[in-house]
């Protein structure tokens, strides 16, 4: 409620996206989407929200280079680059969207361990689109070398945070390498959990 008025989902969405303009920018809208409603969605900008069934839990370990990177940045930067070179650009945005449709795919029908390659596939186009750091870069190598099922940078890149899906079994092996490769804060979740395990 705002000042003893009751506001549904979708305005506080919609005021949380405000807010978010105000400090990146340009934002995507997923991080107020995602908090608003309180679970994982598929999100296609300018189209209808659609929330994620989690058919089977998984494991996810967050990892934070500790190094801060503007959204409205890289947004500006990936946006010149599109203008500079729009067929590459375009050949990109589609091969991720491509890939973020089998993901959404994958762990609404419970096959959670196929998502490792799409982020492994995902991250190099995200190189490939100059939003990766060096930090990223040694911290998805790291977790992949150490039996992750994938890794990827997450959010705008250039620093921040990158994910890693791995077995139940094996996190706290692969959060311990992602720290002697540099992360300064890790976090083991499971999606899907009745209670988020964190």
């Amino acid at each position: 409620a705002f000042l003893g008025t009751p506001l549904d989902d979708e305005h506080v969405n919609k005021l949380s996206y405000n807010v978010e303009k105000i400090h990146h920018g340009t934002p995507s809208g997923i991080d107020n989407t995602v908090i608003t409603y309180g679970k994982p969605v598929y999100f296609l900008r300018h189209q209808s929200i659609e929330t994620i069934n989690i058919a089977k839990p998984f494991t996810i370990i967050i990892a934070d280079t500790g190094i801060p990177s503007p959204t409205a940045l890289a947004v500006n930067d990936v946006h010149e680059a599109w203008q500079n070179n729009v067929a590459q650009f375009e050949r990109l945005f589609s091969a991720i969207g491509s890939l973020t449709k089998t993901a959404y795919q994958a762990i609404e029908n419970g096959y959670p361990e196929r998502l490792g390659p799409l982020m492994n596939e995902n991250h190099e186009l995200l190189v490939e689109m100059g939003v990766s750091s060096p930090e990223l870069d040694r911290l998805v190598a790291a977790a992949n070398a150490d039996g992750a099922v994938g890794a990827k940078l997450s959010g705008s890149g250039r620093g921040g945070n990158m994910i890693v899906l791995t077995g139940p079994d094996n996190s706290d092996a692969i959060s311990q390498s992602l720290h002697q490769a540099g992360a300064v804060r890790t976090i083991i979740t499971t999606i899907g959990a009745q209670e988020p395990l964190i």
